[in-house]
């Protein structure tokens, strides 16, 4: 039977965070999971674009509660302390990692920490995110962390043997090499879970998903959130037919987070990979490789100076 994303079962008590959630998938995301009746933490960069975002999801969800938190997940910093801020949370019951920079830089640039913009926004800081949440994460029955892929990763492959990028940068490899690293994550971050006695259905699971090809100018306009001018619109629906809007990749986040059919390892994307309602999905070879995952693993706690308590 087709899931359908507009018959919810209720998240009444149960508290999602969402990162980059003041925009795109990220609001999307925590506009559907508030209305099936979760308490959502928008985990955001800006607080007054938090704030908008928060504002809009009152209006448009009657009784919603929503509530805003400081990340920025290119600083490593920020994240240590939105992760003590979370630890302090009675529960978590799922993680979204979902915040990135969608358009690259054209040149090179490094975050606070001295690591590649890109890489350090859309995995670095989730990763460290994931490591330092896991004791809120344990003592939460079911719990989820949710790595948000990209449909780039069947596009371009890379064996993440260069994560930094210092000689050779380009904007597309910066962006897919981030989302390879997201996904390999992911799928390995279950793997451990499960190897430590810590995964299954009452433990914590990680559960991968990707959007397919969602795009602002077919997502629904809300004030401060979505604004797409009218060139923006009319170019954007020329692309109807293998496109979708942000409103609706977001299914498949939502999915992979309160589905209570969903098991750790899965990956869950767009029926007809880059748009329609959200269906499992088989990943790419390199998403699931251990050789890159523990390659990955091993450079990113060296990075971050976090390591999962595993």
């Amino acid at each position: 039977m087709s899931w359908d994303p507009a018959v919810l079962p209720s998240q009444a008590g149960k508290t999602i965070v969402v990162t980059g959630a003041n925009a795109g998938l990220g609001y999307f995301t925590s506009e559907t999971l508030a209305r099936a009746g979760a308490q959502v933490v928008l985990a955001c960069r800006n607080p007054i674009k938090a704030d908008a975002a928060a504002t809009a999801i009152r209006g448009r969800v009657p009784g919603a509660v929503v509530s805003t938190l400081s990340l920025d997940t290119a600083d490593l910093e920020s994240v240590r302390r939105a992760a003590a801020e979370l630890n302090e949370l009675p529960r978590i019951d799922a993680l979204i990692l979902n915040a990135g920079i969608v358009h690259p830089p054209k040149d090179r640039e490094v975050s606070l920490d001295g690591n590649e913009l890109v890489l350090a926004t859309n995995y670095l800081g989730h990763f460290a995110l994931a490591a330092q949440t896991l004791p809120v994460l344990q003592r939460t029955p079911g719990s989820r962390v949710i790595p948000v892929g990209s449909l780039i990763t069947r596009l371009m492959d890379s064996a993440l043997t260069d994560l930094q990028l210092e000689t050779r940068y380009n904007s597309a490899t910066a962006y897919a090499q981030s989302k390879i690293a997201m996904q390999v994550f992911g799928f390995e971050l279950d793997r451990r879970l499960r190897a430590a006695g810590l995964g299954g259905s009452d433990g914590v699971r990680s559960v991968v998903a990707h959007p397919g090809y969602s795009i602002s100018g077919r997502t629904p306009g809300i004030r401060g959130v979505n604004e797409p001018g009218l060139m923006k619109r009319f170019v954007d629906n020329l692309q109807a037919p293998f496109t979708q809007g942000k409103n609706r990749g977001a299914f498949a986040i939502v999915r992979a987070a309160v589905d209570p059919d969903a098991t750790g390892g899965q990956y869950y994307g767009p029926r007809f990979v880059v748009k329609g309602r959200p269906a499992l999905q088989t990943p790419t070879r390199t998403s699931t490789d251990r050789r890159v995952a523990e390659r990955l693993w091993t450079e990113s706690e060296q990075i971050t100076g976090v390591t999962f308590a595993l």
